[in-house]
């Protein structure tokens, strides 16, 4: 492991540490709020606080440490360079014939935007750039074997980078055109995309064994099982945009932003389809739970949204592993955190304290889970969905067991993102990305949606 990577897993590791630490001062000032506290109660969790203050106090000294380390490797790799080898100096590392594991051209580690490989593949496409294609070069053959191109032609000319082009020195503050992204995708269960094929293919139980009690000497029960074959079609996500020489030549930044807007649409309508395509999508698939009201409040919906949490238990039984999601836009969050009561519910829940009626983690949007619900269901903010549904001002909750919900993609999607001059007479340079997936939400009937009147577009007056 480079030291590059240990000091990518420190950085994550501080982030865990505070996240842990800010949760716990937050029951702390929960549990000081409650009229029924005790010392002893306030006593624990001010040390298990304290435990987490400790550990943040660990990961930043373990940060820093590495850090430390880097800037003098630094330093002596900047030294090494300015140093004459004596003539009978041993030849150096990197002069040596060795056999292991080579490291790729391009690496998340380095270079975790792109931007060496962006500008590598706009260079070489110039021709002005020859250390540019020997990286590429390295990096195809390095692909070849797992990956092909495809390559169509739309053009888009300068008048589209206006804000880039010039002056140079206001490009750092172009604004990428906001995305919905993919909040759901990323919460539920992940698979690799098989190597060949245009289907994914599962056998799923439709009439199992039996059992019975029986009768001395009597037939024992049997029952033939038998399956019915599940297939799901893989899908194509692409995007393509070329991009004139004048705009990469006279513009300054060009190529990133046009690649991070195609990364942006990729990622948004992978989670559209899977929320709202037809026939197949979770709107289209879920049972729905009606919740009808024309002065809804947020306490009328929480038992509609146990009611779809009990549904989905129902539909899984033994195969149901607990991890549930709540899947809501994000107008519905906030309508749902203005709500101000004075009844809690009778039964307390893990981790969530008395007299409060769920939690927000205070995560930013599209980050993971934003918070809990009173009976400690995770909710995962996704403004894929619509707002224009039913009577035509409505959104709609989902209730999924998230391993229930499947996404096959292949781990490196968008999988391949490549530059040519394909229209050479009008200088134009093709940049696209595609990626394979495939998804199902129905391998059980689980999913369960809140949908009817009661989700119109909110108002938020405190209930």
């Amino acid at each position: 492991m480079t030291l590059a990577e240990l000091i990518a897993q420190a950085r994550t590791a501080l982030d865990t540490a505070i996240t842990a630490r800010q949760q716990e001062q937050d029951a702390l000032m929960a549990l000081r709020s409650d009229d029924n506290l005790t010392e002893d109660a306030v006593t624990a969790r001010v040390a298990t606080r304290d435990a987490a203050d400790a550990e943040v106090t660990r990961r930043q000294a373990a940060l820093d440490g590495l850090e430390a380390e880097q800037v003098r490797e630094d330093e002596v790799t900047a030294l090494q360079a300015r140093t004459v080898p004596a003539a009978n100096r041993a030849p150096a590392y990197d002069r040596v014939h060795r056999v292991g594991a080579e490291e790729r051209t391009y690496r998340p580690d380095q270079d975790r935007r792109g931007r060496q490989f962006e500008r590598d593949v706009v260079a070489a496409a110039l021709g002005d750039d020859y250390e540019a294609r020997d990286r590429l070069a390295r990096h195809m053959a390095e692909e070849r074997v797992e990956r092909g191109s495809q390559i169509e032609e739309r053009a888009a000319g300068t008048g589209a980078f206006a804000g880039l082009v010039v002056p140079q020195y206001l490009t750092e503050l172009y604004a990428p055109a906001a995305a919905a992204k993919r909040p759901f995708a990323d919460a539920i269960r992940h698979h690799d995309m098989p190597s060949q094929g245009m289907t994914v293919n599962l056998s799923r139980i439709t009439t199992a064994t039996s059992t019975a009690t029986q009768t001395e000497n009597a037939a024992v029960s049997e029952t033939d099982i038998d399956d019915t074959l599940l297939t799901f079609n893989v899908q194509t996500n692409a995007g393509q945009q070329t991009l004139s020489r004048q705009a990469i030549e006279r513009g300054a930044g060009v190529e990133p932003v046009v690649l991070d807007d195609l990364f942006r649409r990729y990622a948004t309508t992978l989670d559209n389809t899977l929320l709202n395509q037809a026939t197949n999508g979770l709107t289209n698939v879920a049972t729905s739970v009606a919740y009808t009201d024309a002065t809804p409040t947020t306490a009328e919906l929480y038992p509609k949204l146990l009611e779809g949490l009990s549904g989905v238990e129902a539909a899984l039984l033994d195969m149901a592993s607990g991890e549930n999601i709540a899947v809501m836009h994000s107008r519905r969050w906030y309508w749902m955190q203005n709500a101000m009561g004075s009844t809690w519910p009778l039964i307390s829940q893990p981790g969530i304290a008395a007299q409060m009626s769920g939690t927000n983690l205070g995560a930013t949007y599209g980050s993971g889970v934003r918070g809990t619900l009173p009976n400690g269901t995770p909710v995962i903010v996704d403004n894929n969905i619509g707002t224009t549904l039913g009577a035509g001002t409505e959104d709609e909750i989902y209730l999924v067991d998230r391993n229930e919900c499947h996404l096959w993609e292949d781990p490196s999607a968008p999988m391949y993102i490549r530059a040519e001059q394909t229209k050479a007479a009008s200088l134009g340079v093709l940049m696209v990305v595609y990626g394979y997936f495939a998804y199902t939400h129905v391998r059980y009937a689980q999913a369960r949606k809140i949908a009817g009147t009661g989700l119109i577009a909110p108002t938020f007056t405190g209930v």
